[in-house]
């Protein structure tokens, strides 16, 4: 049964990523959120034999099946915290659901530019995406919400704002809009679940009313008699 890591388990699946998975172009911690967060929050369910290969780049070979079985938990257990994430219902996140971004020790007493705070995260989710591209497409074509959502992410991933202008240059995003971006992660995040569980959740049929007697009043208020109104030209 999954349940949310722990410091040491998160710690463990962060050196093991830096060993097997980043050499190999693989994902590091908060790559790994950032793609387990776009994964829970899916148009579409994607099964683990197809989200894990990508988590390291090449897959390893490990020592044993229960090798595996070990770092497949790990893995789950990461799952089911991006998976709670979202889900909070609640005023303020707990750190324990807290997004897992690298941040300065006192990010307010940082002022630096340079800092790409956030990048790997938003590199996670959007390699995420691309397993289910054509769903997202179409949430993104039918929600103007959803794209804002998506253009916040791309700063992050890029480093650049985009002007309205296709002929001017893009701006750098600087270290307090990142900042201002990744406290925002949380609520879009939970934005977006909503979204999809309304677009997954099955909406219940019309009934169509029961069709009046042919010589019952119209339904319509008219006065007349139903065969000699609304129901006119019906078969009898």
């Amino acid at each position: 049964m999954s349940h949310l890591p722990d410091d040491d388990q998160l710690e463990r699946l962060a050196q093991l990523l830096e060993q097997r998975a980043v050499p190999f172009r693989g994902f590091n911690l908060e790559a790994l959120d950032g793609y387990l967060s776009a994964l829970v929050l899916s148009p579409e369910p994607i099964a683990a034999d197809e989200w894990q290969p990508p988590v390291w780049g090449t897959p390893p070979r490990w020592d044993s099946a229960a090798e595996r079985a070990a770092v497949d938990a790990l893995l789950e257990d990461q799952r089911f915290l991006a998976q709670q994430r979202v889900c909070f219902d609640g005023d303020e996140l707990p750190e324990t659901l807290a997004p897992l971004l690298w941040l300065p020790e006192d990010p307010d007493a940082e002022d630096d530019d340079a800092l790409d705070v956030g990048r790997d995260w938003a590199f996670g989710f959007f390699r995420g995406v691309e397993l289910r591209e054509a769903a997202w497409e179409r949430w993104l074509d039918d929600n103007d919400w959803v794209d804002a959502v998506f253009v916040l992410l791309d700063q992050l991933a890029s480093g650049e704002i985009l002007s309205d202008d296709p002929t001017a240059a893009p701006e750098p995003i600087s270290y307090r809009q990142r900042l201002d971006i990744i406290g925002s992660l949380p609520a879009m995040l939970a934005d977006l679940q909503q979204h999809r569980i309304a677009a997954l959740t099955p909406r219940e049929p019309r009934q169509r009313a029961a069709t009046p007697e042919r010589n019952a009043p119209c339904p319509c208020g008219s006065g007349r008699k139903y065969k000699k109104c609304c129901g006119a030209g019906r078969a009898t």
